[in-house]
């Protein structure tokens, strides 16, 4: 994955502005507390990242990005369902974020996974926006695997409308129109 830091640093500016240098992406891959995870398209350009802390027992999601020409498909969905997996499996216990206050698309997809409002951070990002700070408990808990079960089947739903498909546990592939 470290040949394509290159790619996470052009998505992250096209997408997040540039959050993350270079330095910053190979920090993530040698942590052994960060779980990155890609999604690719048939062409193997990566069209998605996400990205969390494992911290005592909480993961601390500290990106989720998609490419411009690919959001609205229902891949963020997707990308933060594998992020949830992922730390369920960890047996950790809450998941937390900030996001910006005048994001509502984010803030509407990480309600609709459970997230609640904790708080804000004034002027958390670079341009002095403020962040809201969500928060998510539960994770752990047997019944949470139940969750990500039914949210895999919606969103398997809407990446098919899309002619996404699942092709095993973490990777997807986009049918050819005919």
């Amino acid at each position: 994955m470290a040949n394509q830091i290159p790619a996470m640093v052009k998505l992250d500016q096209c997408s997040l502005g540039g959050m993350w240098s270079e330095s910053g992406y190979r920090r993530e891959l040698d942590s052994p507390n960060s779980v990155l995870r890609i999604l690719q398209n048939r062409s193997d350009h990566i069209i998605g990242l996400g990205c969390f802390w494992a911290i005592t027992d909480e993961a601390h999601i500290t990106l989720l990005a998609i490419a411009p020409g690919y959001q609205r498909q229902g891949l963020g969905r997707w990308l933060l369902w594998q992020l949830l997996r992922e730390a369920h499996e960890h047996q950790l216990h809450h998941a937390t974020l900030e996001v910006r206050l005048g994001n509502a698309i984010a803030q509407k997809l990480y309600h609709q996974f459970g997230f609640q409002a904790l708080g804000q951070r004034k002027r958390y990002y670079p341009d002095d926006e403020d962040a809201l700070i969500l928060w998510r408990s539960g994770l752990e808990r047997p019944g949470f695997a139940q969750e990500l079960a039914v949210w895999k089947t919606t969103i398997a739903s809407k990446l098919d409308g899309y002619k996404w498909h699942l092709a095993n546990r973490d990777s997807l592939y986009k049918s050819h129109q005919k």
